[in-house]
């Protein structure tokens, strides 16, 4: 047989036994034939099924393979004897090889030596090896990887070492295929977040290694970091940890005096670890010294976690805080926040002395629509003490201490497919004014609708016309609605004082055209409302007062009303020709008159002496259902008429790109509505028969990036020297047509160097309550002042550096302003009229500052004001976030590494505000 060249596409091993001559041919014969008889000597058991005949595999000319010769050219079959003293050699390789170079690839039999050169290639098992130059020892299964020099002589195609996801790029690499040991030469490896490099390194097995001069950071430098960890000895588990001796901080090639005798370091790619959260170390002027956010986190499963934070400080005030994250593929995901302070000012004995608790809970949980597309479960959770954000010491979150309102909703709503369909919903609702302290929850509500019903469609389906587009539904909303205070909250006073109540409703409307032009509608509604409890009115003779007498048990009302509504749209063009800027205007106008009646319930109203005489002048109207959450019957006819107009005015504007012929339009008005009512049952005296006209308006300018609102109430009527509305007209008093008694204007202005569509929000701050913008400050999240306090700042990217006088400062700024008139009764005065203002700009591509701020013209004062100054250190952030005045003065600065395994390497120093 003839021998393949080296330079042909393949070479097998196997096919080395087959170099022979006729001597070692008659050889061979001989004694296989001796051995044969020997064998048939023998008592031979009968074999029942005859030995398959393998045949040979056609080589594929693609890649080359290195076979070992008893694996991969001969396959013996099993012998009759049981028992053999001589055993078969087993191959030096339990796999294939295959390999490739772009020069050449040498065989030498001899040294059993394969010589691979220039961008080569060698794979065997999982291991993957590319190298400029590769040595394979194939007697004694070694392999040896190392750099080539270019014409230049300057090294290159240095090894990359691959073996399952672990990769590492060494100067040399000598690696022992049976042992799986290798000895590696200036190893470069990424563990995570991790970037490691070490002198030597020696490969024990396939999950443990040994590392001797190394250093490891998460600079993305690798040769040149900016601060790395210097170590002489590291055990080394690839996904697992990293265990090492004597280790110290180097800071720009400069060795610092931080240095540990050893440390430890999980690197666990599937799962979070559990470990100890380091506390930081402050001090306050009212509350003294102090550790904050310490604690534990609990990697319980890839499911959730938890988290355990606490702060302690020397005068005896203390916080606890857990969080916990959950989240299961295609099902649901969520977080639960829960936070508890004990509050102690000054020392026990002083006059300003004062102990308080505070807590908060939050709770957001969203299930995915295809876990079960026809029901539905979330929930946003914010509640706890009023004064929470205004006191917590460990918040600094403008937005929330400033917002007034803290709400939750948790709802749950199913639908069923029958015919006609039919939607049941249990929602739980919390309102909680943190200014009075007052607070509303419905616990729960249950809605239950039936889709629209047409009794008098044909079998084509076809609504159209009177009779046709009558239908009907149902819907019943039940509520047990609890209103109480911060200091009842769920104790047993706030159960009592609640209150249950079903409303019944049946809508029977339909609508059609008239005459053409003119879209109605009519619609008559019944309702029926059942209560759990009633009141009884009397006049107490022991208490000298008039008092309610609780009534528990059932009972119920029935109303009903009839409303119709009559409304067209009106189109107007004003062509200026096609030569001007301005080409035309378009006006859009929908006027619509409604009328709505419902007649008086008297039958549910009852009479009670105020003063105990008894006699008719005393006696006054009631209804038992008085304070229920779905009102009382009503007890005089209401017979109104409401007129409304909305506008829309809209501009075709000449385009600058003269290329363009169509030309462009331009929203002038938005929505100019006026709207007010007519009531028909008026007498002058008690009820006055024009309600004030109501005026609003939006445009947006500037290509839609500023936005203008305008509101205001006008009043037809005079008003007597008590303020009083009487029944004369303003005109008639002296006045103008109408009396503004109140007006609103807001503008809204957002501008940048460049637009920014996908502006990250502040969680923080949205997720307590406050704005999305940073009209009010970002938040500072304490328990993590790794991030950037700036939008964007972490996902922008490689920093370009341009020259000085053409470099591009990025920047935004937005803009509002308010102002608000009353004149309800003559004040005539400016009740609002404030300016905000918020900045950011990259004075550098790596210093960025901002600023929030505004002034009050009525209150004459700044507004809260939040100064923000960021450098970006690479692998490392500072940031000083200052607050110069007001309730909520207070400064913070830190200095960390970025990379969240190694967020304990930090230094932070920060005040309190004055609480």
């Amino acid at each position: 047989m003839t021998l393949q060249k080296t330079s042909h596409n393949f070479t097998k091993i196997a096919f080395i036994p087959l170099q022979t001559n006729l001597f070692h041919i008659v050889l061979f014969s001989f004694l296989l034939t001796f051995g044969a008889s020997n064998i048939y000597s023998q008592d031979i058991v009968k074999k029942t099924k005859p030995i398959p005949v393998t045949q040979p595999k056609k080589a594929i000319p693609a890649v080359k393979e290195i076979k070992t010769p008893v694996i991969d050219t001969i396959k013996k079959e099993k012998d009759s004897v049981k028992t053999d003293s001589i055993k078969p050699k087993k191959a030096f390789l339990e796999g294939k090889v295959k390999y490739k170079a772009d020069q050449y690839a040498k065989i030498d039999q001899k040294k059993k030596l394969i010589t691979l050169y220039d961008n080569a290639e060698l794979y065997y098992q999982d291991i993957e090896l590319k190298s400029g130059k590769i040595i394979m020892d194939y007697e004694k299964s070694e392999v040896y990887a190392g750099r080539i020099k270019d014409s230049t002589g300057k090294y290159t195609q240095y090894p990359n070492f691959k073996q399952g996801s672990n990769v590492i790029e060494p100067d040399s690499i000598r690696f022992n295929f049976k042992t799986k040991k290798a000895l590696i030469w200036n190893s470069r490896t990424d563990q995570g977040e991790f970037n490691v490099k070490a002198a030597i390194t020696k490969k024990e097995n396939d999950s443990v290694y040994f590392l001797k001069g190394a250093r490891f950071t998460t600079s993305t430098n690798k040769e040149n970091p900016e601060y790395y960890f210097q170590t002489s000895k590291v055990k080394f588990i690839p996904g697992k940890k990293v265990i090492t001796g004597l280790t110290h901080l180097v800071i720009a090639d400069v060795p610092t005096p931080i240095a540990l005798p050893f440390a430890f370091f999980p690197m666990n790619k599937e799962t979070s670890v559990s470990g100890l959260i380091l506390p930081s170390y402050n001090d306050s002027n009212t509350r003294g010294f102090s550790l904050q956010n310490g604690g534990y986190y609990f990697a319980l499963s890839d499911h959730y976690d938890l988290t355990v934070l606490a702060d302690y400080y020397t005068n005896g005030s203390y916080g606890m805080r857990f969080e916990s994250s959950y989240a299961t593929r295609y099902k649901f995901r969520g977080n639960v926040n829960v936070r508890f302070e004990n509050l102690i000012n000054s020392e026990r004995g002083y006059p300003d002395y004062s102990k308080q608790n505070i807590y908060n809970i939050q709770w957001s949980h969203s299930r995915d629509s295809k876990a079960n597309p026809s029901s539905s479960f979330s929930a946003s959770v914010n509640l706890g003490s009023s004064k929470y954000f205004q006191q917590s010491i460990n918040q600094s979150n403008i937005g929330s201490s400033l917002n007034n309102t803290l709400s939750s909703s948790i709802s749950y709503s199913k639908t069923f497919n029958t015919l006609p369909q039919a939607r049941l919903s249990l929602s739980a609702t919390h309102t909680q004014n943190t200014q009075t302290e007052s607070i509303s929850m419905t616990l729960p509500t249950l809605q239950f609708s039936v889709d629209r019903i047409y009794p008098f469609v044909g079998e084509n389906g076809v609504k159209k016309g009177f009779f046709k587009n009558i239908n009907l539904q149902y819907n019943l909303n039940g509520r047990n609605t609890i209103n109480t205070t911060d200091s009842l909250f769920f104790k047993p006073q706030m159960f009592k004082d609640a209150q249950v109540g079903f409303q019944h409703s049946i809508p029977l409307s339909t609508n059609f055209k008239l005459f053409k032009y003119f879209s109605a509608s009519t619609s008559v509604n019944y309702e029926e409302i059942w209560y759990l409890k009633t009141i009884r009115r009397s006049f107490d003779n022991n208490q000298n007062a008039v008092v309610d007498k609780t009534v528990n048990g059932f009972d119920a009302f029935r109303t009903y009303n009839f409303s119709a509504s009559l409304g067209t749209t009106i189109y107007g063009t004003f062509n200026f020709g096609d030569n001007k800027k301005i080409q035309a205007i378009r006006h859009v106008m929908r006027p619509s008159i409604s009328y709505a009646y419902t007649p008086s319930f008297e039958k549910y109203y009852d009479t009670y002496s105020s003063d105990g005489s008894g006699t008719m002048d005393t006696n006054k109207q009631y209804t038992r259902f008085e304070g229920g959450i779905f009102g009382v019957p009503g007890l005089t006819n209401s017979n109104t008429m409401g007129i409304s107009i909305s506008n829309t005015f809209e501009a075709k504007v000449r385009d600058k790109d003269s290329t363009k012929t169509e030309p462009k339009k331009v929203m002038l008005l938005n929505n100019l509505n006026f709207s007010t009512s007519y009531n028909l049952d008026a007498d002058g005296v008690t009820a006055l028969a024009w309600s004030p006209v109501r005026v609003s308006t939006g445009a947006q300018f500037f290509e839609n990036k500023l936005n203008a609102n305008f509101a205001a109430t006008l009043d037809p009527y005079a008003i007597d020297n008590s303020g009083r509305r009487i029944n004369k007209y303003n005109i008639e008093n002296g006045g103008s047509l109408f009396r503004m008694t109140s007006s609103n204007i807001t503008l809204n202005y957002s501008l940048s160097s460049k637009d920014k569509d996908d502006k990250k929000k502040d969680k923080q701050t949205t997720r307590n309550g406050g704005r999305e913008d940073d009209l009010f400050g970002t938040a500072t999240d304490i328990n993590d002042n790794r991030q950037s306090l700036f939008d964007g700042s972490e996902e922008e990217g490689e920093d370009t550096i341009s020259e000085f006088f053409n470099s591009k400062l990025p920047w935004d700024m937005t803009f509002a302003y308010s102002f608000t008139y009353g004149n309800n009764n003559r004040e005539n005065k400016i009740t609002g009229n404030s300016i905000m203002i918020s900045a950011n700009a990259d004075l550098t591509p790596k210093w960025k500052v901002g600023v929030s701020t505004g002034y009050d013209f009525v209150q004459k004062g700044v507004t809260y004001t939040q100064m923000r100054f960021e450098r970006d250190l690479s692998s490392w952030r500072m940031s000083l976030n200052w607050m110069p005045f007001g309730a909520n003065a207070n400064w913070n600065f830190f200095i960390g590494i970025k990379s969240g395994i190694l967020s304990d390497i930090k230094w932070e120093k920060r005040n309190f505000p004055n609480r």
